[in-house]
């Protein structure tokens, strides 16, 4: 868990101070944030300094969210995701392999097949993890790899954790913090903006499919995409979030 702090530099921007992630959890975030940053389509705190236990970023200013900045995020939530990825599950350019979502470890492994690597590197490991914790049983996740597909398209740059909290909202953009970026299927991120809910969340998607049309039938994919932060939350917060993850599961048939 970090520890946060604000800050004011010299020349009067304000900042976050975080401590206490680790290095590589530091590493992580710092190469996600330049790499998204690159794409120039939505808004990402600037990388100021940082080094083994300590990251300094742009602090971004409150606001409320309202239905024009929930459309240029849509669009470029849409133009992030077209700046690719060299690879379904590709690291950030610095990133480690070994990385993070949130307190849970993430292996950032290349792939060609989404529905194999998705099922190999962002179902299966937790879906172990979790059978050892006792809150599961493997056999529904099992069933559900073998029955994974999805439109074959290029590997998308994801923000890799996109819950409504790690969208900020300064009264005209809404910005993106705290990533586990990595290569992987677009319609993930969506799906994990349909998890947790966000406002504006129909603008934010209508404007994206007018940006960069989705693929007929995304929406009953959007369980598949969702067994992965599932996964992630059972083994961080355990049985509540289990029970979800298997109906997620049994979902797909």
């Amino acid at each position: 868990m970090s520890d946060l702090t604000e800050a004011v530099l010299d020349d009067g921007r304000a900042v976050v101070v975080k401590r206490g992630a680790g290095p590589r959890a530091t590493a992580a975030e710092v190469a996600g944030l330049r790499w998204l940053a690159a794409a120039g389509a939505v808004p990402v705190p600037e990388v100021h300094s940082h080094d083994d236990d300590q990251l300094v970023i742009d602090r971004v200013p409150a606001g409320r969210p309202d239905a024009g900045a929930a459309e240029r995020f849509g669009r470029g939530l849409a133009r992030l995701h077209a700046a690719g990825a060299p690879a379904f599950g590709a690291a950030p350019p610095g990133g480690p392999v070994d990385a993070w979502i949130g307190l849970a470890p993430m292996a950032n492994v290349p792939g060609e097949d989404w529905p194999s690597w998705y099922a190999a590197h962002r179902v299966l490991p937790y879906v172990r993890q979790a059978v050892d914790a006792g809150l599961l049983e493997a056999a529904p996740f099992e069933r559900a790899c073998s029955r994974f597909a999805a439109p074959d398209e290029p590997p998308a740059r994801l923000h890799g954790d996109l819950w409504n909290g790690n969208v900020l909202w300064d009264g005209r953009d809404a910005w993106l913090i705290d990533p586990a970026a990595h290569g992987g299927h677009r319609e993930t991120d969506l799906a994990m903006l349909h998890l947790f809910g966000c406002p504006h969340l129909d603008r934010i998607v209508a404007a994206y499919d007018e940006t960069a049309p989705l693929a007929s039938g995304w929406h009953d994919r959007i369980g598949m995409h969702q067994l992965f932060p599932l996964l992630v939350h059972t083994i961080l917060f355990g049985q509540s979030y289990a029970a979800q993850a298997l109906a997620a599961a049994r979902s797909l048939g």
